[in-house]
């Protein structure tokens, strides 16, 4: 591939990975441009001068139309044209694979992606090739969702069919909490990305057990994670450690499953983050994510095993070599610092001593100055993030918690507003 060529993004994660996407590009010689409808939605555009195009990323042909045009100008001016379309949002895998496919380009199964993201299908998909998923119900009113809830047996999940980052996740633990959660959820004309949302949701069994992730390359198994979650009745991961302290047997039965989930989808080229629970009958997929983890869970695995997820995305997108696996330190912790009340960010500090804590190897913030913070009970809580390394989990949870408290995001609470 020639120097210079344009990798087009379209979207991104608002924390961690969008930024990592980016840099991973410029590492390979490559010039990232970020195709979206609205800039001042991620503050690292400015901060590190990528190239923007503003572009209606709901419309295909708008996208693929851009991307185009891309290639074109690069080509005139003596560039490398177009390396490859990609994402790393979740809402926008499936178009940047479509986008990709017919411009000729690297790309996963665009179809099976689509398919993927909405929950239902991908619950009943799963169920038909024999991968254990809950119990699980589609609704469309109020009344077909508590008579689900109450056929599977308090208590359940009601979650969106499509979404992303426990974004209108909720634990109902009986009729009442049911009916109104599932009318908070059914009255929701779009997503927090302005997108429309199909107006059914799905109610789960409530599976009870510790849960993990399994971060997948194609058909390989890179990292087994463990999760940490938030208090009831929500689900907002408040950390993640790799690779997840468990037996050997274990980390085989929970990478099992996940491969077999993927193959059960149609999926298996590039990245997917596996969701799972644990329990005594065994590992129960909650979600395959066709993409690469969010959270800053790649970063993570990086500093642990050596393994560059961002890279290898990067690489697998615009049709270049992986790069080999470098020396990690063998364990590493994520933790988030989440908002405690709402307001208008006036100041972020502290990062700097939070970056210069033992063992740490990344501190980001995930809001801005002038930016509103709600509680939403969903990833949107999560102000500021560490990565951290140590010689076993203990320690690198204990050295990246440690360092979150020297980050501070002060808020005026007198000028609340939406996010």
């Amino acid at each position: 591939m020639s120097k210079g060529a344009f990798l087009a993004f379209v979207e991104s994660n608002t924390t961690g990975t969008g930024r990592e996407f980016c840099a991973a590009a410029r590492a390979r010689g490559l010039r990232p441009v970020l195709l979206t409808r609205d800039p001042a939605r991620y503050p690292y555009l400015a901060e590190d001068a990528v190239d923007v195009r503003i572009v209606d990323t709901g419309d295909l042909t708008a996208v693929v139309e851009e991307c185009a045009a891309l290639a074109e100008g690069a080509v005139r001016g003596g560039g490398g044209g177009l390396a490859g379309v990609a994402s790393s949002s979740e809402y926008f895998v499936a178009t940047a694979a479509r986008a990709a496919a017919k411009l000729g380009l690297p790309a996963a199964d665009g179809d099976a992606v689509a398919r993927c993201r909405d929950k239902g299908t991908q619950r009943a998909a799963l169920a038909a090739h024999g991968v254990p998923v809950p119990a699980f119900t589609e609704a469309g009113s109020v009344a077909e969702a508590v008579r689900a809830a109450e056929v599977t047996g308090f208590p359940v999940v009601l979650k969106p069919v499509s979404g992303s980052g426990s974004v209108g996740v909720r634990l109902c633990r009986d009729p009442a909490e049911t009916r109104a959660w599932a009318a908070r959820l059914l009255e929701r004309a779009t997503d927090e990305r302005g997108a429309p949302v199909p107006a059914r949701v799905l109610v789960e069994q409530a599976v009870q057990g510790p849960e993990f992730s399994v971060e997948t390359l194609d058909d390989r198994v890179v990292a087994v994670v463990a999760k940490h979650l938030g208090a009831e009745p929500y689900f907002v991961e408040t950390g993640h450690d790799v690779p997840a302290p468990v037996p050997d047997d274990t980390a085989a039965a929970l990478a099992d499953t996940a491969l077999r989930a993927l193959t059960a989808l149609g999926l298996g080229w590039g990245a997917a983050h596996t969701e799972l629970r644990l329990t005594a009958r065994g590992p129960v997929v909650i979600e395959v994510n066709p993409r690469l983890a969010g959270g800053m869970i790649p970063v993570a695995v990086r500093a642990a095993t050596g393994v560059d997820l961002v890279d290898a995305v990067i690489a697998r997108a615009s049709g270049l070599a992986p790069a080999p696996a470098g020396t990690g330190a063998g364990h590493a912790a994520v933790r988030f610092l989440r908002a405690a009340g709402e307001g208008r960010v006036t100041a972020v500090t502290g990062l700097a001593d939070a970056l210069a804590a033992p063992g740490v190897v990344a501190a980001t913030a995930g809001t801005a100055v002038g930016r509103d913070v709600r509680v939403t009970h969903s990833f949107l809580d999560r102000l500021a993030c560490v990565v951290a390394t140590g010689p076993g989990p203990d320690a690198a949870a204990r050295r990246a918690r440690d360092a979150t408290h020297r980050i501070d995001v002060e808020l005026d609470e007198g000028a609340k507003g939406d996010r």
